[in-house]
């Protein structure tokens, strides 16, 4: 962490223990929280998303805005505060701004992989990136994907928002020099859907093969690289149904001329009613499945490389 920003990002004790001795953790946002889930089901995501990297062997650095400072490893009352508190939601542009108002923040992809590669941190798991919009005006591009390719973490997940144009999402990703690999599939996954259609650039069958793919990509200068987990199979939603309602969503935001920002909240949320909840269902699996899988990634980092 550069010493400028030192008196700006608390690192809690546990986390820096763990850093200081070359433990594994894994870095978690905290907007899937705020932002993400409805209460009260967002405390308990946060919680179980926490659970599984603990139970995985690493120590669970959630990231967010507290009182004007950046925090790496929150306490349960913290969590609490950020799941049912008024919370803005952070990225990486962002962090400054809710730091100087001394207010609570909640972090975005963006945010958070700034904030662990300050922070020493190799891996961050979430449920899904941003990516590059579909539409015919100015692109409208994610900052997850910026971040991404500037800092050296691997970011666990799967895929990017069923909402994005994934094609576009893929390409932009080569252009910025991201590596996408696929944990145990060839199919770069469409968030609540197992498959989008299109083919990741590389497998890896074991969280061993990709810690020594992240070791050579960032010796060789490389910054993050993106970690694609299928959503779990039972809870999967069809490709065809998820494009079914995707479509009568986006009739639906056309007709009550919905664009720009309140787009994508209206997107997600008709996708909730329309699939009867499933979406949310899944969004939550995949989410606590990723958090394993970083664990285990993060474990293997830790380990002496062969």
């Amino acid at each position: 962490m550069r010493s400028e920003l030192s008196d700006l990002i608390r690192i809690g004790d546990e986390v820096a223990q763990a850093l200081v001795e070359g433990r594994a953790v894994v870095a978690l946002e905290t907007s899937i929280v705020a932002q993400g889930f409805p209460r009260p089901d967002n405390l308990a995501v946060g919680r179980e998303m926490a659970a599984a990297a603990r139970a995985g062997g690493t120590v669970p650095a959630l990231v967010a805005v507290v009182d004007g400072r950046v925090r790496v490893g929150l306490d349960d009352d913290t969590l609490v505060r950020i799941a049912t508190e008024d919370c803005a939601k952070c990225s990486a542009r962002d962090l400054a701004a809710v730091v100087m108002s001394g207010g609570l923040g909640a972090t975005t992809v963006a945010a958070t992989t700034r904030i662990a590669a300050e922070a020493g941190i190799a891996v961050f798991a979430t449920g899904g990136i941003g990516g590059v919009h579909p539409g015919d005006g100015p692109p409208d591009v994610s900052a997850d994907l910026m971040e991404l390719s500037r800092r050296p973490v691997a970011v666990v997940c799967s895929g990017a928002k069923s909402i994005l144009d994934l094609a576009a999402t893929l390409e932009a990703l080569e252009t910025l020099g991201v590596p996408v690999v696929g944990h145990r599939t060839d199919r770069f996954p469409a968030f609540h859907s197992i498959d989008s259609g299109l083919a990741v650039p590389r497998r890896c069958e074991d969280p061993a093969g990709i810690a020594a793919l992240a070791r050579a990509h960032w010796a060789l200068g490389g910054g993050g690289l993106l970690v694609c987990e299928p959503p779990p199979r039972d809870l999967a939603i069809p490709s065809a149904a998820l494009r079914g309602w995707l479509a009568e969503a986006r009739a639906e935001a056309a007709a009550a001329g919905i664009a720009g920002p309140a787009l994508t909240p209206f997107l997600l949320a008709a996708l909730k009613r329309l699939s009867g909840g499933r979406t949310l269902a899944v969004n939550r699996a995949l989410a606590i499945a990723n958090a394993a899988l970083g664990a285990r990634l993060a474990v293997a980092l830790a380990e002496a490389p062969d």
